[in-house]
């Protein structure tokens, strides 16, 4: 059992779906999408702002985010069935999956602060695949919450490591040579590549999302690259970089 967050584009989604739908075990899945959520708003004639990587989202702009995930959401669930691994597709706004709390200064921007599991289980006990897009409720309607996120606080709810599939086979110490995949870290380990200079640009906010998972509650998390056969190589630790709170 474990939870998978995949990226938003249907690009290169092909190989990661065949790899979801041929894994054996139990999975629930948090899907990102912001390729498409700019998109939509390009096209609508909305200007996209980043602030420390997240998207600022005035209330006029939530309705086209609400709208790009739980298509792209739709879409991903129909490729899965197509390849023989029924998925329903979620957001938080289904039975109160996802309660937020918005961020200061962002718009409706916000973070996940308690998961109700119950539908996830449910769902996994009749043999369908939940996946979720990463929209949380406050009391005055929906949040963009960041993917990577909300995925950390989903595999935390559920007590189930947590991969973060992503273009890059895992963390390296020098991102120019491939021998120096770190296969193991800690949160100490962390801060000494932080202050070392190793951590940067985007892979920082996949392992501060790793990070978050285990503080959470997930046994353990996983950053790797999406390809075929890669969930095996993962849980066998061939593959990736996993972190734990003990080396």
């Amino acid at each position: 059992m474990i939870l998978v967050k995949v990226g938003g584009s249907l690009k290169e989604a092909g190989e990661v779906l065949d790899e979801l739908a041929r894994f054996p075990h139990p999975l629930v899945l948090v899907h990102g999408g912001g390729p498409e959520i700019g998109a939509w708003l390009g096209r609508l004639g909305y200007e996209s702002r980043f602030v420390g990587g997240l998207r600022v989202t005035p209330p006029e702009q939530m309705e086209v985010v609400e709208m790009a995930l739980t298509a792209l959401g739709k879409r991903l669930a129909h490729g899965l069935f197509l390849r023989g691994r029924p998925a329903v597709a979620l957001s938080g706004r289904d039975a109160g999956l996802l309660k937020g709390r918005a961020l200061a200064g962002l718009g409706r921007v916000g973070e996940v602060v308690a998961v109700r599991t119950r539908l996830l289980l449910d769902l996994l006990e009749k043999g369908y695949t939940p996946l979720v897009a990463p929209i949380a409720l406050d009391g005055e309607g929906p949040l963009n919450v960041n993917a990577d996120t909300a995925a950390g606080a989903v595999a935390g709810a559920l007590g189930w490591p947590a991969v973060f599939l992503t273009d890059v086979e895992g963390v390296f110490r020098d991102p120019k040579d491939p021998a120096t995949r770190l296969a193991h870290l800690t949160p100490r380990d962390v801060e000494a590549l932080k202050a070392e200079g190793a951590l940067q640009g985007g892979m920082l906010p996949k392992v501060e999302a790793a990070l978050a998972a285990l503080e959470a509650g997930a046994p353990w998390a996983a950053i790797a690259r999406g390809r075929r056969g890669i969930l095996e190589e993962v849980l066998a630790g061939r593959a990736g970089t996993r972190f734990s709170r003990q080396g």
